[in-house]
């Protein structure tokens, strides 16, 4: 191609380009103009089912819907007769069945190799238990093995003694990457969507702290009592701005005035909305504007945010009610205190950004200050590429949080010798130091098994997510290690049973340890995966943070002030509070966009009714992934990952020597009874040394027992908080 030729196609492009620009103007103008009539027509679509006659089918055919669609418009024109639907309802509720021991078959995919280690053994002190039975006595360390053999299925085990309480959820089902073109957008990032620093300094907002239960509100160094009536959001309000006018933000601090009247209702996220949407003279919903329009309320069962704008002037400045638990338990501290908290959490990250500003949750907080640590210079200086929309979905689908597990007997003894509590300090915060980056290569079967042992290895270890088919090994008697999806409220499991198979996505560090762990490689066949650059995007922020913790933390200590001592380390928590949420923002879940509408009124598409009173329909629906220029999901799976893998093995390290391991693989089989995110609960006291480092096991309470084995979450929980309180009374630390 000639210079003229090249000349002459720039300015076709650019005639086309003007083109394209004119069709899209006019696309918006007749999606505008069609999305006007659409909503008139479920304004008399809504209208119609007022009228006693008023028929589904008869409205189908005069507006051109479907009877689905007419009847979720108007809920009242259901022609499906109520003991019909109750019928309907039950039928759904079917319990399935959780992966059971199967034999494996021969793989026609890639069988990852056993990255086998010497055993470790771990002096542990004698358990005051009864002998145990064959399936729990701890198995003789081997030599290295090769991939595990197939073995014949185990016995089923009774419904009682599944790892799960919740034993009833079924297989689920996850994505896998489509090969051909439709497979190339998982190899992609979104055009024109780039992570950039800002160059702009936040602004920070009024705000004031309110003990609800007594009326005590801080307006900066002073303490005024407020009469707040009936509690209702209007108010507050109004109390709150006649002490402190333009206040922008009310941190409620004790009382929880949202679960008022909790009992009239039959969920408290009910409570919650209704209290969220009392009506008042003086105040109405905020929507916002632009972006944020129908932003509205976040309703949430213990931390609801309410957004008011004055109904005299709707679209002039929110004043914003939340829960100062979206940060740390107060766990009654006053309103000073909490106060001194957050100036404390402040002076503390502005040591390490100038530009330090605390917006209105920690989740907000931390993307904002990881933002200023986006480099500017070298590779990522222009910013770091945002995912393709496929890919982000599938990492959310199939990268899991944090592991909650109750295991009950008889792999765990019905009366607990005692119930004893490690937690990981500030956990995530061990694991930023490496992230994937840029856009990741697709790993094929076929590649994965042309690669030498060392690839391998060296694969497995970088950032990388990997679909996989497990099959736990022959002889295992310890927890499982390997997430495996099933359906319900639980969504994960983690299968032990000895030729349990199971097919599922894991992050490269949770796929290593099944391959390398100390008591039996299991057999790991790669089904395909994701390999990423490694890359520190994360490393700066995740310094940072840690040395506000440390300050803080050492402040909780030595200060000689009870009150100043208290506001550290509650200050230390709000930290954790800001990297742990920071980080899960990045995940970008799809939007969860909740709003109301006046009684008769037609509901948005896709919405799911939280409530209502006799004025307005509380509502919430799913609104997709928009286009964030910080979503960043494939940090998020990997950092959790790590810490699920930390969870059952952590090294202990003088330079690069390892001088000791922790975790639950390092524990007998059969005493651990509870996984909950960052800790564990077990049967005895552990040899793990503790340095007060980040992912460091703390020892943080300990039930004399015997104890019968809880049944449910909810029992661990109270066993929990009585054995932090037998810790504490008996002064260890």
């Amino acid at each position: 191609m000639d210079r003229k030729t090249y000349n002459a196609e720039l300015a076709s492009l650019r005639e086309l380009r003007a083109e394209i620009t004119a069709a899209e103007k006019a696309v918006a103008t007749a999606q505008k103009a069609l999305d006007k009539l659409t909503a008139q027509r479920a304004r008399r679509v809504s209208g119609l089912a007022a009228h006693e006659d008023a028929k589904a089918d008869a409205v189908a055919k005069a507006s051109g819907l479907p009877i689905g669609d007419v009847v979720r418009i108007a809920p009242l024109l259901d022609p499906t007769p109520p003991a019909v639907r109750a019928a309907q309802t039950k039928a759904q509720v079917v319990p399935a069945q959780a992966p059971k021991a199967a034999p494996a078959s021969e793989p026609a995919t890639a069988v990852a190799p056993a990255l086998t280690r010497p055993a470790v053994v771990v002096e542990q002190p004698a358990p005051a238990v009864e002998a145990p039975t064959e399936t729990e006595a701890q198995p003789t360390p081997a030599a290295p093995v090769a991939a595990a053999p197939v073995v014949p299925t185990a016995p089923a085990a009774p419904a009682a003694a599944m790892v799960r309480s919740a034993a009833a959820s079924g297989p689920r089902e996850l994505p896998t990457l489509p090969e051909g073109p439709a497979g190339d957008r998982f190899e992609a990032v979104t055009t024109g969507l780039v992570s950039k620093r800002p160059n702009f300094v936040q602004q920070a907002r009024s705000t004031v702290f309110l003990d609800a239960a007594t009326g005590e509100l801080t307006v900066r160094d002073r303490v005024v009592r407020l009469d707040l009536g009936a509690r209702t959001p209007g108010e507050i309000l109004d109390a709150a701005l006649h002490a402190a006018p333009g206040t922008e933000r009310i941190y409620i601090t004790a009382g929880a005035p949202w679960h008022d009247g909790a009992e009239r209702y039959s969920t408290l996220k009910d409570a919650v909305a209704a209290w969220l949407n009392t009506p008042s003279e003086r105040w109405t919903t905020a929507v916002g504007s632009g972006r944020d329009k129908l932003a509205g309320h976040f309703v949430h069962q213990r931390q609801p945010v309410g957004r008011y704008a004055p109904a005299a002037a709707p679209d002039s400045a929110t004043t914003e009610i939340r829960s100062v638990g979206e940060w740390f338990d107060p766990d009654g501290a006053d309103v000073v205190t909490c106060r001194q908290a957050f100036t404390l959490l402040w002076q503390a990250l502005r040591r390490h950004w100038d530009d330090a500003v605390l917006l209105g949750s920690p989740s907000q907080t931390g993307r904002d200050l990881w933002s200023r640590t986006i480099p500017t210079t070298g590779k990522w200086a222009g910013g770091y590429p945002v995912l393709s929309e496929e890919l982000r979905s599938l990492l959310h689908v199939t990268g899991g949080q944090g592991r909650t597990e109750l295991i009950l007997p008889p792999r765990v003894p019905e009366q607990l010798p005692a119930l004893v509590e490690y937690d990981r300090t500030f956990a995530y915060a061990k694991h930023l130091w490496k992230s994937p980056v840029g856009t990741p290569r697709r790993i094929t079967a076929a590649m994965f098994a042309a690669m030498t042992e060392q690839e391998q290895a060296k694969a497995l270890m970088s950032c990388s997510h990997w679909n996989i088919k497990v099959t736990v090994p022959q002889g295992w008697n310890h927890v499982g290690l390997l997430p495996a999806p099933v359906t319900g409220d639980r969504a994960w499991v983690y299968p032990s049973e000895p030729g349990t198979t199971f097919t599922t996505w894991a992050g490269g560090a949770e796929v290593h340890l099944a391959l390398s762990n100390h008591i039996a490689p299991w057999r790991i066949e790669i089904l395909g995966g994701l390999l990423f650059e490694d890359g520190k995007p994360l490393d700066e922020w995740g310094k940072r943070l840690k040395a506000a913790w440390a300050d803080l933390t050492n402040l909780s200590r030595i200060h000689a002030d009870e009150r100043q001592r208290t506001a550290a380390y509650l200050a230390s928590r709000a930290v954790r509070s800001v990297l742990l949420f920071g980080l899960g923002g990045f995940a970008q879940r799809p939007r969860l966009v909740s709003g109301t509408t006046p009684l008769g009124e037609a509901l948005p598409d896709g919405v799911e009714i939280l409530g209502q009173d006799e004025t307005v329909v509380t509502w919430q629906r799913q609104a997709g992934f928009r286009r964030d220029p910080y979503a960043h999901p494939e940090w998020a799976a990997y950092v959790w990952s790590g810490a699920r893998a930390a969870l059952l093995d952590v090294k202990y390290r003088e330079g690069k020597e390892v001088i000791g391991y922790a975790g639950a693989l390092h524990a007998k089989p059969g005493s651990v009874v509870y996984f909950g995110t960052d800790g564990m609960g077990l049967t005895e006291r552990q040899p793990w040394p503790y340095r007060g480092e980040p992912g460091d096991y703390l020892l943080k309470g300990h039930l004399t027992g015997p104890i019968e084995h809880p049944k449910s979450q909810e029992e661990y929980l109270k066993l929990r908080g009585l054995g932090r309180a037998e810790l504490a009374a008996g002064g260890e630390r």
